[in-house]
């Protein structure tokens, strides 16, 4: 290991490799809009615009959602709706919690006061923190599902920039 010089670095290309790719792909050497973030209404990242392939465009709810080949994404359809029925769930488990630990409660105080004072108690502190939790919860989900669902639907797209824009 006597050797002193230190290996050489490669070339340098010639120009920027976006450079190069517009270059090589005249249909993609207009500029494509800036992406302004107070133009997107559900802040993911993934603009909304009318931008894609027309078949992508017309599909309805129902074609998608027999869709086998899972092209088209639903998820991010119903996330407000499944946040909703999810929120619904959580308001009804937290009235049949909060009522019955209330009533719970009342009625051991005629047995035993302190194990039914401590019952109220505990009803009235417990039951809105988990509650408070549950929702919390439902929608750290709800993103998270919705983010990978963006996640893929960026990946699909950069796929198609990157093989010309053909789909197989």
């Amino acid at each position: 290991m006597s050797d002193s010089n230190p290996p050489t670095p490669p070339p340098l290309p010639s120009q920027p490799a976006g450079d190069a790719a517009r270059a090589a792909d005249p249909v993609a050497a207009a500029p494509a809009p800036a992406y302004d973030p107070a133009a997107d209404p559900d802040n993911t990242g993934v603009p909304t615009s009318l931008t894609g392939e027309v078949d992508d465009m017309s599909r309805g709810f129902f074609r998608a959602l027999f869709d086998l080949s899972f092209r088209t994404f639903i998820t991010r359809r119903l996330a407000s709706v499944f946040y909703l029925v999810g929120l619904i769930a959580i308001a009804i488990g937290f009235i049949v919690y909060f009522v019955s630990g209330l009533v719970s409660g009342i009625n051991a105080l005629f047995f035993n006061f302190g194990a039914g004072l401590s019952l109220i108690i505990a009803t009235l502190i417990l039951v809105p923190i988990g509650t408070f939790l549950a929702i919390v919860i439902l929608r750290f989900v709800i993103e998270a599902v919705v983010a990978l669902i963006a996640i893929a639907e960026n990946t699909e797209r950069t796929a198609e920039h990157t093989r010309g824009g053909s789909r197989s």
